[in-house]
């Protein structure tokens, strides 16, 4: 059992944000939306939990990171839990999800995959 919060917020970036639509498109999330400051910007995420109050998202997990970039063709996407889970990939055609992929037959860099 978690903490159970409604919300969270942490610093916004481009690629943040595009993970969040991916997410919030998969259902993970429950929505998310960019507060301006004018200094540093916040992403705040709406999270979801599950009719009886189980968690949505179970576990999420960086591949990428600065010093280790992660690339795979469309055919050496993993299947996350046998389709169950998803990847986010950073293609040419923006940040999509591993489903995505498939349709529109491209690769790219794994940013993380969720479940």
């Amino acid at each position: 059992m978690g903490v159970r919060k409604k919300e969270t917020r942490v610093p916004a970036s481009r690629m943040k944000i595009a993970v969040a639509r991916v997410l919030r498109d998969e259902g993970y999330i429950a929505g998310y939306d960019v507060i301006e400051d004018g200094k540093q910007s916040m992403l705040r995420i709406q999270l979801k939990y599950g009719v009886r109050g189980e968690d949505v998202i179970h576990s999420i997990r960086r591949e990428s990171t600065g010093g280790r970039r992660v690339y795979r063709k469309v055919s050496d996407l993993p299947k996350v839990l046998d389709g169950l889970g998803i990847c986010v990939v950073s293609t040419s055609r923006g940040v999509i999800s591993d489903r995505a992929c498939r349709e529109l037959n491209v690769g790219g860099e794994l940013v993380c995959t969720v479940y």
